[in-house]
């Protein structure tokens, strides 16, 4: 039985390599929506299960495992940003303010499946327009939600976390490995 993980983030695979390194990766190419109303939790773990039954449906003989995560800030989710406008917009919002990160997991194999999700707070500075813009031109916000990647330049805009780091990064790798132990997929 081998692990797979259902994701095709750079982050996530060089963080579950923090647990294993005896995984592969098929990215889902799964229609990624849910209902509205549910809450950043719910929705992660939603997300997650999606992408992970997209991969499941096609090796189910092994473990699959897949994450996704949301940036939540004054009850609105923040994905990810499609311009540079929105990266400032999404930026401008989180300025000052403590704001919440939200990942959920999906793990299943033959014999069962669980999801969770981890929450870590996180407090940016307050920022200038010329700051936000200047982190914008970079590049770096446009593949990450909430339009700031923690473990790159981002980190000069956060005060401070509450929680799991590596849940702002994208995948809460301490809560992950206990829950792949349960399923007999030992470290």
């Amino acid at each position: 039985m081998a692990l797979i993980l259902a994701s095709g983030s750079p982050r996530r695979r060089e963080l579950l390599g923090l647990i294993t390194n005896d995984f592969t990766v098929c990215v889902s190419g799964a229609e990624e929506t849910v209902p509205e109303g549910l809450t950043p939790a719910e929705t992660v773990e939603a997300l997650a299960e999606i992408k992970g039954r997209a991969v499941f449906a096609e090796h189910a003989a092994d473990t699959v495992i897949a994450a996704d995560t949301v940036v939540a800030v004054d009850g609105v989710i923040l994905g990810k940003p499609a311009s540079r406008q929105e990266a400032f917009d999404m930026l401008r919002l989180l300025s000052g303010k403590t704001h919440e990160v939200f990942t959920g997991v999906w793990i299943a194999n033959a014999q069962a499946a669980v999801r969770f999700h981890e929450r870590t707070e996180v407090t940016f500075y307050p920022l200038s327009d010329d700051e936000i813009w200047s982190y914008a031109d970079t590049g770096e916000p446009f593949d990450k939600a909430g339009a700031y990647g923690i473990q790159g330049r981002g980190a000069l805009l956060v005060r401070g976390i509450n929680g799991d780091f590596f849940n702002v990064v994208g995948f809460p790798v301490a809560k992950t490995a206990r829950a792949l132990n349960e399923f007999g997929m030992r470290n």
